[in-house]
């Protein structure tokens, strides 16, 4: 869409294309492949020359409509869809780093993304260095020769804690470095990395953007150079696909996301303030809390706090597990960013297999609880939590 259209429009419209039926609501292509008119024709598709569909692993016109969607939202020259968040971390990961490679990376960041780095990279070479993801300076004095990747979250999962992407992305820049930037808790609506300085932008589209915890999706935003040239060759050879009927639940998603995420982040802010006044409660970690460490940082980069909030509970796992098990509307799950609000022990769920040390290191201890607010009412959930506390 070429004209300048707000990100509400652009959540409706963006991308879609239609076929000769002229439909309204966008085509769902559920093919493997696609037919060509003639063996030249064949030869172009797969050699690049021609730009039109080949084979669904890695070209779809449903895929295309969801990608080229979450581009403008982004503002984004060029996107890639994948299969998962993971997947997504994983295909800009291999096509972007070698043996020999250095990565910066917070030590916040969601338990599988550390195990990626630490675990699974470092067996090819990629060594990784886990630094605070509030300190530049301690990001500054990780760097090495060799260091090729920073990656961050923010807000953090599951401590809320907010980085300065425009400071990492000079210290990106000064080292020759790519700055990545998970977008997941935030998405284009609360906050657009490429606009302060991040080279990519991951996405969980499992969360927010399909909003209702239907399907699994991933995407790696930025520009058409490292995206097209870079992430698209790992994905057209490796196969980390996203299907078609994903792509089109989640282009459905995209359409009430505006909506979806202020009203959330409306929601968790009163839950926050509840829980803050709460005598059973130790700490909250809530970026829209005057409270919280980095308040002003998160009101200069983000358009709210976000929907996600964690607490800590005096009185250790037990406490902590007696609210989980006291509750009877809140969903026990460890998925965020659906419309139903969901409760999690990070220490023992979505960091449960990282080492104690790397949880210490991270600030997850045992009294936390991390709820991703949904769209119920306040009151609602803030009596369901009550019953524990």
């Amino acid at each position: 869409m070429d004209e300048q259209y707000e990100l509400a429009t652009l959540g409706v419209r963006a991308g879609q294309q239609r076929s000769q039926f002229h439909e309204h609501a966008e085509g769902l292509y559920l093919t493997s492949s696609f037919v060509f008119e003639s063996a030249a024709q064949a030869a172009a598709r797969f050699s690049g020359a021609d730009e039109g569909y080949v084979y669904s692993r890695f070209s779809n016109p449903t895929v295309a409509m969801f990608q080229d969607r979450l581009a403008a939202l982004e503002g984004a020259e060029a996107c890639v869809a994948t299969a998962s968040g993971m997947s997504a971390i994983l295909a800009t990961a291999m096509a972007l780093l070698k043996s020999g490679d250095h990565v910066i990376c917070a030590n916040g960041v969601f338990g599988a993304t550390i195990q990626l780095f630490s675990g699974i990279l470092a067996r090819f070479g990629v060594s990784t260095s886990f630094v605070p993801a509030t300190e530049p300076a301690q990001w500054e004095r990780a760097l090495r020769p060799s260091t090729r990747m920073l990656f961050v979250e923010t807000p953090t999962n599951p401590l809320m804690e907010v980085s300065d992407i425009a400071a990492l992305s000079r210290i990106a820049k000064r080292a020759g470095a790519l700055l990545v930037v998970d977008n997941c808790f935030c998405t284009p609506i609360l906050q657009r990395p490429l606009e302060l300085g991040a080279d990519l932008v991951i996405h969980s589209a499992t969360k927010y953007l399909d909003g209702q915890g239907r399907v699994l999706g991933g995407a790696v935003c930025g520009s058409k150079a490292l995206v097209k040239e870079s992430v698209f060759g790992f994905l057209r050879t490796a196969g980390p696909s996203l299907s078609p009927f994903n792509a089109w639940v989640i282009l459905k998603g995209l359409e009430t996301l505006e909506l979806r995420i202020m009203k959330q982040s409306e929601n968790a802010l009163e839950l926050a303030r509840w829980l803050e006044s709460h005598p059973r409660v130790a700490k909250v970690h809530y970026p829209g809390l005057a409270s919280h460490p980095q308040h002003e940082l998160a009101m200069r980069q983000q358009r709210a706090g976000g929907a996600v909030v964690s607490f800590e509970v005096r009185g250790g796992r037990d406490a902590a597990w007696k609210v989980i098990d006291s509750t009877r509307l809140i969903s026990i799950t460890a998925n965020l960013g659906d419309v139903k609000t969901t409760i999690t022990h990070p220490a023992t769920t979505t960091h449960g297999r990282i080492s104690a040390e790397a949880r210490a290191a991270a600030g997850i201890n045992e009294g936390l609880l991390r709820v991703a607010v949904g769209l119920e009412a306040p009151r609602d959930l803030r009596a369901d939590l009550e019953r524990g506390l």
